[in-house]
């Protein structure tokens, strides 16, 4: 049974520009191997994001980054379970709703995040550990952002 439960909530115009509800559903549940579990809420193919666009955000194909755009993504992290490590050509806030997680950097550097924690993603290699007993649940969202760049070098992605 799958560990996420996200209820999203569109709002949006109608022909008279009065707020209204386009959609209220729960999201289907991917499921990532045995590692973890994901919902993608809604992405935007564009900075700034164009408020008048109908589009299904959510339909949008994305890899992990939407190409001048943003993601918004719930995951689930299984017990004892790691990410891939990687990297990607972006800003991510990674909010820590249940459980506890380690974030591990390509050094070896650890630090454990729990409930309420914000980690500010900066196009470093980490990965991603739940060394615990129960499920961790960790909402994304991930802007596009420009290659790190280090002494004429460009940091290139990871996964």
């Amino acid at each position: 049974m799958p560990h996420l439960n996200v209820r999203r909530i569109v709002t949006g115009h109608d022909s008279e520009g009065n707020a209204v509800i386009r959609e209220d559903k729960t999201m289907e549940t991917k499921v990532l191997g045995a590692e973890a579990e994901m919902v993608l809420a809604w992405t935007t193919a564009e900075f700034p994001s164009d408020n008048s666009d109908e589009f299904d955000g959510a339909l949008r194909e994305v890899r992990r980054v939407s190409p001048g755009g943003s993601v918004l993504q719930f995951v689930t992290m299984h017990p004892h379970t790691a990410s891939k490590h990687h990297r990607t050509h972006s800003l991510d806030y990674g909010i820590v709703l249940e459980g506890h997680v380690t974030l591990q950097l390509d050094n070896g550097e650890e630090t454990v995040c729990g409930p309420g924690d914000v980690v500010i993603q900066r196009g470093t290699i980490h990965t991603w550990r739940n060394d615990t007993d129960e499920p961790t649940k960790v909402a994304f969202i991930l802007l596009d952002a420009k290659p790190v760049e280090i002494a004429g070098k460009v940091l290139e992605p990871e996964n």
